[in-house]
């Protein structure tokens, strides 16, 4: 299989550089390579490398900055995934894309599904959702993974900061009505490299596996509880911390002000990936173990 990778040097794009690999050849390109904020261009650039996959891990995600940059978000994460769906459709190539739990309100007391109303309350969700619904004009089979609170030892994340301010502060104020799944990009990646490899080898699951899909981390936690986690397993693994977990004071949403809103309820049910697919995502406690002892281990 010929697999084109977008945003090779991102979290997730990172992970799928490895994961990716063995399937058979694989293009991975950067910004210089493939800007998406410069959707005219990209055209061009799958036509250049006539794969049977292409794997977007590109994206604006700086949620608070988009409220004031949203012609650069609409950009990246609408425009310049039209044109990729529209070349995909050309070439006869699947599309797997990464959206989030932003294209939902968080109003649903229960685990989201694929199928469920969108309702983005951002500039960030908003411009996630056109992407989907571009993909889905321009008809080209797609895998579309909507994932949620992703992390990684590289680049930037929720609880790589918590680790810094926990060395640089005496106490941390983290939010607690907000409640979601942490997802690894290295699990993103993995379930990719899975997704593509079966539909590869199984036509029938080819003819009816179009469509979006829930990846996460099973099971779900607070940024509150979730910060206590990483600060207790960073504490028992050695790290220098200032912060123990009792200096991890909960705050509501309303006393931490942001310039983009975000959902209350990011959960996303993932029975549909799991029945399609049979991959199972693992409890997200185990993913951050894994990060948190990666990133406090001896240098």
């Amino acid at each position: 299989m010929n697999i084109l990778l977008l945003g090779a040097n991102g979290q997730v794009g990172w992970e799928l550089r490895r994961a990716l690999a063995p399937l058979g050849r694989l293009v991975a390109l950067d910004r210089s390579g493939a800007n998406l904020e410069q959707p005219d261009t990209l055209a061009a650039v799958v036509d250049q490398y006539r794969p049977a996959a292409i794997v977007n891990a590109a994206a604006y995600t700086a949620v608070d900055r988009a409220e004031g940059d949203a012609a650069r978000a609409r950009s990246v994460n609408a425009e310049a995934v039209a044109a990729l769906a529209a070349a995909a459709a050309r070439h006869g190539a699947w599309l797997v894309h990464y959206s989030t739990d932003y294209v939902f309100d968080g109003a649903k007391p229960a685990p989201y599904l694929e199928t469920d109303p969108t309702c983005p309350v951002s500039v960030y969700g908003s411009t996630k959702l056109e992407g989907e619904l571009a993909i889905a004009a321009a008809g080209c089979r797609h895998l579309v993974v909507r994932t949620s609170w992703v992390f990684a030892a590289r680049g930037g994340n929720f609880a790589k900061t918590m680790l810094r301010l926990a060395r640089e502060r005496e106490e941390l104020k983290v939010v607690a009505d907000q409640v979601g799944a942490p997802t690894g990009a290295e699990f993103i990646a993995d379930a990719t490299a899975l997704m593509l490899y079966r539909l590869a080898h199984d036509a029938d699951l080819a003819a009816r596996a179009s469509g979006i899909y829930h990846l996460t981390g099973s099971g779900a936690v607070s940024w509150y509880d979730y910060a206590r986690l990483v600060i207790e397993r960073a504490r028992a693994a050695g790290a220098p911390l200032r912060v123990d977990a009792a200096r991890v004071l909960p705050i509501a949403t309303a006393d931490y002000p942001t310039p983009a809103r975000r959902p209350a309820n990011s959960r996303l049910d993932c029975s549909k990936l799991a029945a399609v697919f049979g991959i199972h995502p693992p409890a997200w406690e185990v993913q951050v173990a894994r990060l948190v002892d990666e990133l406090v281990a001896p240098q």
